[in-house]
């Protein structure tokens, strides 16, 4: 691969690469622009010519990204956004703002944080607005790239863990983290069922009838790999992708779920239900905020983290939100 000469790079084609990457269209990008297509279309075979690659080619109505455009993306974006942000920092008056955030949760972690961070909302920050998504995947990087969300909140080990692969081996990262609460599973199920009058044994809980939350669908979660560990399973003969759903069918039911134990007191069948400590060990709940990096937004995003850490804490006033 020819070196390039960055001394003679037009660092404007930079900026339409990235639009471009964005909205996987000539057309958008080029509205987002202020360009005319034409314009879009020679500033990437300009870059092109530089780089010695296609970095895009068509496909169905729009256009998708080289291997070497895929590479090449995050760190450009970065560099723009830091860019964007020293030339011109963002300011953030919640007072005054009209924001809009788009926030992607499950069920459990929304109905934990967003009655507290409308509290919020109402008393300092009236004219912004909130929409939640819901969560469908422990990993969100992709929904957060093609900005269908502003960001998501959840539980997310194997993406944090890979991030901080990347950060240790030199890599740029797009994405930045922080954790909102800590957690911690239970064993849950109806009052009156055959297992709630004593401890729970892992003897028992493997031979249970159970139901699995499952954002994908997957009839298998991070209970079952503690379970394989160990060289045991369960039987699951339920998955559902809602833990309010998960709640409702245990409680008339004689099928045990694992749930977060903060959840229950918001479910509204509190009372219909009983927790079991989990008879296996398994890793703690660190439920975080994950977004992509953008520069000037970066302080309406510092807002939005600051008020959910305090919405946790009306859930978990122990020391169990945090803001670090």
């Amino acid at each position: 691969m020819a070196p390039v000469n960055f001394r003679s790079l037009d660092l404007n084609l930079l900026r339409v690469f990235d639009e471009v990457m964005a909205e996987r269209s000539l057309t958008r990008a080029a509205h987002k622009l202020s360009l005319t297509q034409p314009a879009v279309s020679n500033a990437l075979r300009r870059l092109r010519d530089v780089l010695g690659d296609d970095l895009v080619v068509r496909s169905g109505h729009g256009v998708e990204p080289t291997h070497r455009a895929l590479a090449l993306w995050p760190p450009v974006r970065e560099a723009l956004a830091q860019l964007q942000e020293s030339l011109a920092p963002g300011v953030f008056e919640p007072a005054t703002a009209t924001s809009t955030f788009v926030l992607a949760m499950a069920d459990a972690t929304a109905a934990t944080l967003v009655p507290g961070l409308v509290e919020i909302m109402e008393r300092e920050a009236p004219g912004i607005s909130v929409r939640v998504l819901p969560l469908t995947t422990r990993d969100p990087r992709r929904l957060l790239e093609e900005e269908s969300a502003d960001m998501a909140v959840g539980y997310f080990p194997a993406v944090l863990a890979d991030l901080t692969a990347r950060a240790q081996s030199g890599s740029v990262i797009a994405f930045d983290s922080r954790r909102i609460y800590d957690g911690e599973y239970v064993c849950v199920m109806r009052q009156g069922h055959p297992l709630a009058g004593a401890p729970l044994t892992l003897d028992q809980f493997c031979l249970a009838r159970h139901m699995l939350v499952s954002f994908s669908g997957r009839p298998f979660g991070f209970i079952d790999e503690a379970l394989a560990s160990l060289g045991r399973e369960r039987r699951v003969v339920l998955t559902v992708n809602q833990f309010f759903t998960a709640g409702r069918v245990v409680a008339s039911s004689d099928l045990l779920t694992v749930l977060p134990r903060h959840f229950v007191p918001v479910t509204g069948i509190a009372e219909a239900l009983v927790l079991r400590t989990l008879p296996l060990d398994v890793p703690a709940v660190h439920v975080d905020a994950l977004w992509r990096r953008r520069g000037p937004q970066q302080a309406a995003i510092n807002w939005l983290l600051l008020a959910l850490a305090r919405a946790a804490r009306r859930t978990f006033p122990q020391e169990r939100a945090t803001t670090q």
